[in-house]
């Protein structure tokens, strides 16, 4: 079934459960008063004491110079003998004698109070007590048809169920219609949702109203719309960026290899050293694209993807190894370094990478016999270069996909390895900061947390 109809039938049996237990509780109430009226009715008769005496005249032939023959009232009177016979007023119906009644005339009640049958069968309250007469005490008993009693309440038990019947009805009209305009909302983010399924439309909005539960949700569906249209741009860039980047290498290795093919085919050498210095122009544009996939490779995976668990691992022992590969690539360079132990929880390989990149940045922009300075001291890791510096404007971009300065356009690199950087310091809680350094250079900054010492192996 349809939530809105869920929701309507159970309004519906939520009202008439309602209804229900009022109408019955009506109606059990109402009896009790009724029947509460009636005994007060019969208990409050002051019975005719001549016409008890002549009664009881008809039945056991005692004299009595009472005349009255009329029944007094609308009740039926009878007298009880201590035997349980009974005998019946002029007038009166006969009512079925009980145990109650005996107990009066017998003089082990003082009065009793019941349901009964008349001689016909139809049901009858009976009320019996004592009176005092001319001739003695006698027990009489005063009945009434209770059918005074059930059929009002026939008729309040008809009309409850019939306003009940009313009630429930209206109640379900009642939720249908609450519930479709309550479930407005949810239709439109469902036709929302639709869309962007059918269409793959990510600049869909619901408009928000409200503070509710279903405002809420159209906030949710919102930023999640945004987040994932935010997504999808920047996977469009990213593969935009990346095919910008890949097509100079690939066009400048297609250049030489086609240049490499046509001598082959033509049979004219190219000159020993143009050949040696073609083979290591391939070669450089081979190692370049390979570092450019490892790096569209690394930024590929959501931030949620690690590549292993994190390690408690010594940055500085990290720092000294990035440090060996640095200076294998700039052994012109003068690069000195301080060291302070210091454990982080990281990944052991992205950690490298970071450092790695930072290294390299700092030895592709020092000068010819320039000096690059390292330190590590209490969590921070700063590498100092003596190269141009960045701009101001420049700042606030260095750690984009992509992003080069002006006057790093012509070195090698993919304008990708900050961001690594940037990406594996956060998911190591740390944070990464670039500014210019007193006189001249750039100062890269990497802070990160520490962690507990590992305990020292132990030899065999």
């Amino acid at each position: 079934m349809p939530l809105r109809s869920r929701l309507a039938m159970l309004v519906a049996t939520a009202v008439a459960v309602a209804v229900a237990a009022v109408a019955v509780a009506c109606w059990f109430v109402t009896r009790a008063q009724l029947q509460e009226q009636m005994d007060n009715s019969l208990r409050n008769v002051q019975p005719d004491l001549g016409y008890l005496a002549q009664t009881l005249e008809r039945c056991t032939s005692v004299s009595t110079k009472a005349s009255a023959d009329q029944r007094p009232g609308a009740y039926n009177v009878q007298v009880v003998q201590p035997n349980g016979a009974r005998c019946v007023g002029r007038g009166s119906e006969a009512v079925v004698v009980q145990q109650q009644d005996v107990n009066v005339a017998l003089g082990l009640s003082p009065w009793a109070r019941h349901d009964a049958k008349a001689a016909d069968g139809s049901p009858v309250r009976v009320y019996t007590a004592l009176a005092s007469t001319p001739i003695g005490t006698l027990t009489y008993s005063l009945s009434r048809p209770l059918k005074e009693v059930d059929k009002p309440l026939s008729t309040l038990a008809w009309v409850l169920f019939t306003v009940a019947g009313i009630g429930v009805l209206a109640a379900g009209a009642a939720g249908l219609w609450v519930a479709r305009t309550g479930l407005r909302p949810v239709d439109k983010l469902t036709g929302a949702v639709e869309h962007v399924a059918r269409t793959e439309d990510l600049t869909v909005r619901i408009p928000v109203e409200g503070e509710d539960e279903i405002a809420r949700l159209s906030r949710s569906f919102n930023a999640m719309t945004a987040a994932l249209a935010t997504s999808r741009d920047r996977q469009a860039q990213l593969i935009a960026d990346a095919g910008h980047e890949l097509r100079t290498p690939l066009t400048s290795l297609r250049t030489n290899i086609e240049l490499l093919a046509r001598s082959e085919e033509t049979r004219r050498a190219i000159p020993p050293a143009d050949r040696k210095a073609l083979m290591a122009s391939v070669t450089a544009q081979m190692s370049e694209l390979a570092s450019l996939i490892g790096d569209l490779q690394e930024l590929s995976r959501p931030d949620a993807v690690r590549e292993g668990p994190l390690e408690v691992v010594g940055l500085h022992d990290i720092t000294r190894v990035a440090l060996d590969r640095a200076r294998l690539r700039g052994p012109e360079l003068t690069i000195t370094a301080q060291l302070a132990p210091w454990y982080v929880r990281a990944e052991p390989a992205a950690l490298q990478r970071a450092v790695v990149n930072v290294l390299d940045n700092a030895v592709k922009f020092s000068p010819p016999h320039g000096a690059v300075t390292v330190v590590l001291d209490r969590g921070v890791l700063t590498v100092r270069d003596q190269g141009p510096g960045i701009s101001a404007e420049d700042l606030p971009h260095v750690f984009e996909r992509f992003w080069r300065s002006p006057s790093a356009r012509a070195l090698p690199g993919s304008g990708l390895g900050l961001s690594i950087v940037a990406r594996t310091v956060r998911h190591a809680g740390g944070e990464v900061s670039l500014a210019p350094a007193e006189g001249g250079g750039t100062l890269a900054r990497l802070t990160l947390p520490g962690a507990p010492t590992p305990p020292p192996e132990t030899a065999p």
